[in-house]
């Protein structure tokens, strides 16, 4: 069901457009339209079901500009009230002069009173802050229009039971009221005959979710870096086909154009395609015309291509029973697949959801790094020269160009090398930007103990303001014979850098530096602790 067949304002449903619903969970369509009717509720519901969306629109439609607090959502942990008040604040970002505010323990008080007094319409917090601020009169709640207790079992196992009484004892008769628990108890019971009247009854199953023969990971990074992350899985896994899914039609568009121009053959899906482009783009991709297919949830549901090998979540689904079903598109027929789910910031909240809701063995991975993909790349190489010597019967026209460099008296192996290099640059970090944390260990913080024991540090009197980049470092290192992975931390200042290198190579690291330029200006290189003792 659409979110435009209920009767919400144009502010909420831009809200939810932006946020990438595009169509209602199950305990959305049974709760909002009870909710906005002005019934109490009981809903019986796992995390991970949309249920935050489900009584977050009818309390956003419901309050007014006033500033009071007519909306109070009762949580059994503070992670879970900054989840829910931030869900609730994308829901009505456009709806003007209305305010949302998470309070819980564990930090400053002072704030959450001066929050507060400016003025809130809705209150997401834990009961033992609630409490205090009540007790301070800072809090009152004689204005309240919907009191939701989400995971209410929790909170009663929790022994939050006698906190709950006091504050819903002190809300107003006319309220609404809503229980949202994933398991129906006796406490429950007993709270519905004290605060509800006549309360409408949902409860939403909990399916069995299992997923085979997918390996599934993780990788942690900055918004920024998706997009190159992603194209670098894509050429290290290098999978017959790949779907993408992202929770916006916007970003869908963004990246399929994004990948487009990076060479990639990419088609985008989401609900604002009529049928026949529908069609049009799933026939590209079944018929392999199409490498990768990055879509919304709604419109990649049915979708069963047995060729994908890879399914990428660009984007955190917004409900955990997505993850499932988003994953499931790989491995069909009893094939083997790979998901990889890109995690910013606090997606890990709803990382640790998904994981407990789908009991999913989600491992950490590295971010892959451009040395990774030069390395396959240099492998991929050996192997077709390989198979050229061994297999081809047509080397003849070839053989004059290196006949010719022969008679030049170049050797053998210096011809074959010049080739590789040649060959090599056409393939190395195509595509790709480097990404400073990731390829060239650029750290700001300090320096790791872990390098102390075997690595040296060395000062170069060169940084930012000359152009020098942990680039630059890695390129000289290398000509100094410097395995990439053997290098430490490079910190790369306004007017000096400091970088790691193997006690064993400082001298030959230190004679390859004095020896280089950088736009033209010699770099002085020498020993760290050096260059303290001088100061």
């Amino acid at each position: 069901m659409k979110f435009e067949n209920f009767p919400i304002s144009k502010e909420i449903l831009r809200g939810i457009e932006e946020m990438g619903f595009e169509e209602a969970s199950p305990i959305q369509v049974s709760a909002i339209r009870p909710l906005l009717e002005g019934k109490d509720l009981i809903a019986q519901a796992q995390t991970g079901t949309g249920k935050t969306a489900a009584f977050g629109i009818p309390m956003l439609e419901m309050v007014s500009t006033e500033k009071v607090v007519q909306g109070l959502v009762l949580c059994p942990t503070r992670e879970l009230s900054v989840q829910v008040a931030d869900e609730l604040y994308n829901i009505g970002k456009f709806k003007k002069n209305i305010n949302v505010l998470a309070i819980y323990g564990g930090t400053s008080i002072e704030r959450q009173i001066k929050g507060l007094k400016k003025g809130v319409q809705i209150v997401v917090g834990t009961p033992g802050r609630i409490m205090d601020l009540m007790r301070r009169k800072i809090l009152d709640f004689s204005n309240l229009k919907l009191a939701i207790l989400d995971e209410a079992d929790e909170m009663f196992d929790m022994g939050f039971r006698d906190d709950m009484k006091t504050i819903l004892d002190k809300t107003n008769q006319d309220r609404q009221t809503c229980f949202f628990s994933a398991t129906m108890g006796k406490e429950i019971n007993e709270f519905s005959k004290m605060y509800q009247e006549d309360p409408t009854r949902i409860q939403i199953e909990h399916k069995e979710l299992t997923v085979e023969n997918i390996s599934q990971y993780y990788l942690e990074m900055k918004s920024n870096m998706k997009n190159e992350i992603l194209s670098r899985i894509v050429d290290i896994y290098n999978p017959k086909q790949t779907i993408v899914f992202c929770n916006t039609k916007r970003k869908v568009d963004d990246l399929v154009m994004n990948l487009t121009t990076r060479g990639y053959s990419a088609d985008a899906l989401h609900g604002d395609l009529k049928q026949n482009q529908r069609d049009s783009v799933m026939k590209r991709f079944r018929d392999t015309f199409t490498d990768i297919l990055v879509a919304t949830d709604v419109a990649a549901r049915g979708i069963d291509v047995g060729s994908v090998d890879v399914v990428i979540n660009y984007d955190l689904p917004q409900d955990e029973e997505y993850y499932v079903h988003r994953i499931g598109r790989t491995a069909r027929a009893g094939r083997k697949g790979m998901a990889f789910t890109f995690v910013v910031g606090r997606d890990q909240y709803k990382l640790k959801d998904i994981m407990r809701y789908t009991k999913a063995d989600i491992k950490y991975m590295d971010l892959p790094k451009i040395a990774d993909i030069d390395h396959l790349n240099e492998k991929n190489l050996l192997d077709q020269i390989i198979k050229e010597v061994e297999n081809s019967e047509d080397l003849n026209k070839y053989k004059t160009t290196i006949d010719t460099l022969l008679l030049k008296e170049y050797g053998c192996v210096d011809i074959a090398a010049a080739l590789l290099k040649i060959l090599s640059k056409t393939q190395e970090g195509k595509n790709h930007e480097s990404l400073d944390n990731v390829d060239y260990n650029l750290k700001t913080s300090k320096r790791k103990e872990r390098n102390t024991r075997d690595h040296s540090r060395i000062f170069v009197n060169k940084g930012r303001r000359d152009g020098l980049s942990p680039k630059d470092l890695v390129s000289i290192l290398k000509t100094a014979r410097i395995d990439e992975k053997m290098i430490g931390e490079i910190l790369i200042k306004d007017n000096f850098s400091f970088i790691e290198v193997p006690k064993i190579s400082t001298k030959r690291v230190l004679k390859t530096l004095n020896n280089k330029k950088i736009k033209g200006k010699n770099i002085v290189a020498e020993p760290a602790e050096k260059e303290r003792r001088k100061k």
